[in-house]
């Protein structure tokens, strides 16, 4: 990783502020309030911007100029070489490891397992990350301003990779202490030795990430910690940045479809975001779709908006829709279960800022296996980038799209890997493994039944004639 680049002087006051979403509200809070939710209302917040003082950039090619500045830590990284477009924190104070540094990969072999005549398939790759997740982009932001308005401590709640982002900000920058709260049984080891390894303090609580995520909003409260989930509106500033790299691989032209995991929502909350903000700035002239996949055994999203018809409304959804369902979950003491450990949430944050997304996008919920996803993910892997289970429910919702005929054959869509390979890497070894026993403790509680795409290890005796009689029977 890189040294950070850190300072220390104030936040921008004037130029940016927090909005309430409730437009029955609509209140202003200064940047230099520390809030995850109105202190009026109770609704969620926006970062917004005095966009005619600031007067950002009137084309995107005006970031090229950065390219060749990338010795200077901001235009390095990925995040803050769009400063212009998330101005909430003066340039010397950003704290930055390198993030950003990330890939879209065109497809083909793997548009063909969608369905997509044309190849019009990319592949955001998150995984590039320093932390190996998408995570990394809104650390960066909430980790800015928690430094900004003096933070001495930092927590989360987690299924894994937000944990392992804080703890890698923390122990680089060495500017605050990590507190991480995961439930118990519900982190995959590659992540959780992330966050042991960084030195942050984990808290292990009887639950799952919504027992957890409830229990470090309380926590963060008493204690004055500073909270860096997604429910932060910082947080969401940073990951606008991956659809601003999304155009910029495509040499700042949308494409048709964005298609991404549904978790937490705070991807698909900030890439909605990006595009109100970048269309009302008049940087691009289309809005693609959104398209949003829930896991199957974590559908919260999907029953809510394509079962139960909750929409943004203009800003005031009927969250009593959302309040029945909760308590239906509550009552049949359900919960969220999926092999993609990353979108195993019942309760996500940012609903609300979802919703709007979803109607500013024109978008649709999907849910999908978890069969689906590992048949998914094996062809990604087979095209060379490795992702976590979580990141192809965006490649198997972009399938079942095709097949619906909602995306059109020769339409451009990208998928967003949010996670690397090694962040899971039992997922990866039960679906190929040989070992019926190993396959089904690791998938088969999870449904799956078969794995279609398997690349599986050759068995053979320590001989040299049946090694070459193999290599040349399978090669």
């Amino acid at each position: 990783m890189r040294e950070p680049a850190i300072a220390t002087t104030d936040v921008t006051t004037d130029l940016a502020f927090q909005r309430c979403l409730n437009p029955d509200c609509g209140s202003t809070h200064g940047c230099d309030e520390v809030l995850t939710e109105c202190p009026k209302c109770g609704s969620l917040l926006d970062v917004q911007y005095d966009w005619d003082r600031l007067k950002p950039p009137k084309s995107l090619t005006w970031f090229e100029q950065k390219w060749s500045r990338r010795f200077e830590p901001l235009s390095f990284s990925g995040v803050w070489r769009f400063h212009e477009l998330l101005p909430f924190a003066k340039p010397e104070q950003v704290v930055t490891i390198g993030e950003g540094q990330t890939l879209l990969q065109h497809a083909p072999a793997v548009a063909k397992f969608v369905g997509l005549r044309g190849a019009k398939l990319y592949l955001q790759y998150e995984g590039m990350n320093p932390s190996g997740s998408f995570k990394d982009n809104g650390m960066s932001a909430a980790f800015t301003h928690a430094h900004s308005i003096g933070a001495t401590r930092a927590a989360c709640a987690s299924t894994g990779n937000t944990s392992a982002s804080l703890a890698a900000y923390c122990s680089v920058s060495k500017l605050m202490k990590a507190v991480i709260f995961i439930g118990s049984g519900k982190i995959s080891y590659g992540k959780l030795s992330q966050a042991l390894d960084y030195g942050a303090l984990t808290v292990q609580i009887a639950g799952d990430f919504d027992d957890a995520m409830q229990r470090v909003r309380e926590v963060s409260k008493e204690l004055g910690i500073y909270l860096v989930n997604s429910v932060n509106p910082f947080r969401l500033e940073g990951q606008k940045t991956i659809m601003l790299r999304v155009l910029e691989a495509l040499r700042w032209q949308t494409p048709d479809w964005i298609v991404v995991p549904g978790g937490n929502l705070g991807n698909s909350s900030a890439f909605g975001k990006a595009f109100m903000e970048l269309k009302q700035l008049g940087l691009i002239d289309r809005v693609p779709r959104l398209a949003i996949i829930n896991a199957a055994g974590s559908n919260t999203l999907y029953q809510l908006y394509e079962k139960r018809g909750l929409r943004w409304n203009g800003g005031r959804p009927d969250l009593s829709i959302a309040d029945n369902y909760m308590a239906e979950l509550d009552a049949a003491k359900k919960r969220a279960s999926t092999i993609a450990s990353a979108i195993e949430i019942n309760r996500p944050v940012n609903l609300t800022k979802c919703l709007r997304a979803l109607e500013f996008c024109d978008g649709v919920v999907r849910e999908t296996t978890d069969q689906e996803i590992l048949d998914a993910k094996a062809q990604v892997g087979a095209g060379g980038l490795g992702c976590e289970p979580a990141s192809a429910a965006s490649v198997a919702g972009a399938r079942q799209l095709v097949q619906e005929g909602v995306i059109g054959p020769d339409e451009s869509v990208v998928c967003i890997l949010t996670g690397h390979q090694l962040k899971d890497p039992d997922a990866t070894v039960g679906y190929h493994t040989t070992d019926q026993e190993m396959f089904n403790k690791i998938l088969g509680s999870r449904g799956v039944k078969r794995a279609a795409y398997a690349n599986r290890a050759v068995a053979v005796n320590n001989n040299l004639e049946e090694i070459v009689r193999a290599i040349q029977l399978y090669s």
